[in-house]
């Protein structure tokens, strides 16, 4: 009893940064290390860092790998898909509304002008991830010097490919310390592959079916299965992918239809991989309404099933696999670097902003009340979204 009630509040807190997760993956860790780590205590600073350079190493959407193994850790298998379900579900609704909006009438208000100080907002989110990350994380130097050129070629380069090279890199550089870690009794380590093997399994087997068949539901789901076994970096990487393969290629939407949902997706909290709902409910718009559901669906579980099943690969071994020395030294390291690309993107975030006085106050106040108070994120972004609309 007592730990369903404990599993009831997770879920609930889960709920809570969903509605009110805008801004990105480093927003949302923002939030999750004041919710999870800061409030509730599930996790510690260090092992959430952990998990969600863990997260960025593999393909999928970090954000919601990251959530996902929190909740298996607290409650295994079955509280990490409910972690999972609810943690999607506001952003699959809203995106799935809008795609149906968008099929049944001839023009949508692209206008999001109402959002305008959410972006300045998500700056200072993820501001002030990075300067309680850092100052948690790097005690020596060598993390100091990592962190920093971590930060710079984040910036810099601007690939999502430089992310997995940086973390094993900068996990390289300081594995070779070892030595000065304590041996820890372990026992041989045990890999269950069936994750695995299900996610090769499943690939295989759309990718026939769709080939053979042609039937429009089984080949999105393999269109969307495949990008989320592919993509490393986020929402900014899929986003070109999808405009490329849907616009381009499939004619499946106009360009208009996809940057009025892209335009959409930026207003909406959670991950942005939920643009793919609103893409699968307009690719299926000629089987009416109840097809664009399935679309909607089928694009959702697309996306998302292959990073949970390749976190629920790895997670189940992670602790094992800590124990080892030359893998508890190579963590100064990532950590170190995946402190630097939180440092990256407050910077890459703020450079499409104007550097007025208004940007420039929210962001202040925004790393200000988070510092300083226990208001709760979703509030403080409630707040922002009702300044913008009176304004507006």
């Amino acid at each position: 009893m007592v730990k369903r009630i404990r599993y009831f509040i997770f879920l609930k807190d889960v709920f809570i940064i969903a509605i009110g997760a805008f801004g990105g993956p480093s927003a949302h860790l923002a939030m999750l290390l004041k919710k999870m780590v800061k409030e509730r205590a599930y996790l510690t600073e260090e092992e959430l860092i952990e998990l969600n350079a863990l997260c960025q190493i593999l393909p999928g959407p970090t954000s919601t790998q990251t959530i996902t193994a929190i909740g298996f850790r607290i409650g295994g298998p079955l509280l990490a898909y409910l972690t999972l379900m609810v943690w999607l579900i506001p952003a699959f609704c809203i995106m799935t509304t809008v795609g149906l909006l968008m099929s049944h009438f001839d023009e949508v208000d692209k206008s999001v002008e109402f959002t305008k100080f959410i972006q300045p907002m998500a700056v200072g989110f993820v501001a002030y991830a990075a300067y309680t990350i850092s100052a948690k994380i790097v005690k020596t130097y060598e993390a100091g010097a990592i962190m920093i050129i971590s930060a710079i070629l984040s910036f810099m380069l601007k690939s999502p490919y430089v992310f997995p090279v940086l973390l094993l890199g900068s996990g390289a550089l300081t594995a070779i310390k070892f030595n000065e870690h304590p041996k820890e009794p372990h026992k041989k380590l045990k890999v269950d592959w069936s994750n695995f093997v299900l996610w090769a399994v499943v690939f295989l087997v759309i990718a026939v079916v769709g080939h053979f068949t042609k039937i429009l539901p089984i080949r999105l789901l393999e269109n969307f299965y495949r990008n989320g076994s592919l993509i490393f970096g986020g929402g900014q990487v899929l986003i070109p992918l999808l405009y490329t393969e849907f616009v381009e290629f499939k004619h499946y939407l106009s360009s208009e239809e996809f940057l009025t949902g892209f335009a959409a997706v930026q207003a909406v909290p959670g991950p942005v991989f939920s643009f793919t709902a609103y893409i699968g409910a307009l690719s299926m718009r000629e089987y009416g309404i109840f097809g664009e559901i399935i679309g909607s669906i089928l694009a959702s579980v697309g996306i998302f099933l292959p990073g949970t099943l390749f976190i629920f690969f790895v997670i189940k071994f992670w602790d094992q696999l800590k124990k080892y020395r030359i893998v508890r030294a190579s963590l100064e390291g990532i950590n170190a670097a995946s402190s630097g690309m939180v440092i990256a993107a407050t910077f890459l975030l703020f450079q499409p902003l104007e550097p007025d006085f208004i940007n420039m106050a929210m962001i202040i106040s925004t790393f200000l009340v988070l510092m300083f108070t226990k208001i709760p994120p979703p509030f403080i972004i409630l707040v922002g979204l009702i300044a913008g609309f009176l304004l507006t």
